[in-house]
């Protein structure tokens, strides 16, 4: 491991398997609103973002959804979650070894991210250590979210470490000043080359499985 004095995990798709879940919703909710998008797109574009991003991206394209567009997703998403949502394989592990604090920073909304833990068995390690999107200004790319975190933690940003799976999420961090290791084990990257991907957007290192977590 660095010599860090703080870990920051992302949540969906890091602790949690959620990001194919979560862009099925989405494409199903916007095809309630007349927009059609698939499920690898809505990877592609939306993975480590928030809702907020999706209005400005389809507005920019000249589609306004309506109000309560994120009330619905949210509705739809936890009952995906409550069904079929799983922690990522391996991380329990991770986490019963981790030797410096750690906390969680997601574009989710906070609601979502404390279902999310409790439902995979994950609350205990994290607490009330959970920081979103809903508490900065800018979400992810801007690395205000991991900053902020950093700073509840009282960890300087170059003594820390963030756990990422998205381009959107590897870039904040590296523009916050920290080390960022990609992950690429959600089932949201079997068929994409999530190596390059992290890789050409910056991050220190990528791997795949959590039984890989600590460099030997």
């Amino acid at each position: 491991m660095l010599d860090i004095d703080l870990v920051i995990f992302d949540c969906d798709g890091v602790l949690i398997d959620s990001e194919l879940l979560s862009c099925r919703c989405l494409s199903l909710a916007l095809a309630d609103h007349g927009i059609a998008l698939d499920v690898d797109s809505a990877v592609q574009l939306f993975v480590g973002r928030n809702v907020a991003a999706v209005r400005e991206h389809f507005r920019a394209q000249g589609h306004s959804l309506p109000d309560d567009f994120a009330a619905g997703l949210a509705t739809r998403v936890r009952a995906a979650f409550r069904d079929a949502l799983s922690p990522i394989e391996g991380i329990a592990a991770v986490l019963e070894r981790m030797h410096v604090p750690i906390c969680v920073a997601s574009s989710s909304d906070l609601e979502r991210v404390k279902l999310s833990l409790e439902l995979t068995g994950l609350s205990a390690w994290f607490g009330d250590r959970l920081f979103t999107a809903q508490m900065v200004k800018h979400g992810k790319p801007a690395p205000d979210l991991f900053l902020y975190a950093a700073r509840a933690m009282r960890a300087a940003p170059r003594r820390t470490l963030v756990i990422e799976d998205s381009i959107s999420g590897v870039i904040a961090a590296k523009a916050a000043g920290m080390a960022v290791w990609g992950f690429v084990g959600g089932a949201h990257y079997a068929s994409r080359d999530g190596h390059a991907i992290l890789g050409q957007a910056g991050a220190d290192r990528v791997f795949a499985r959590m039984s890989e977590f600590w460099p030997d």
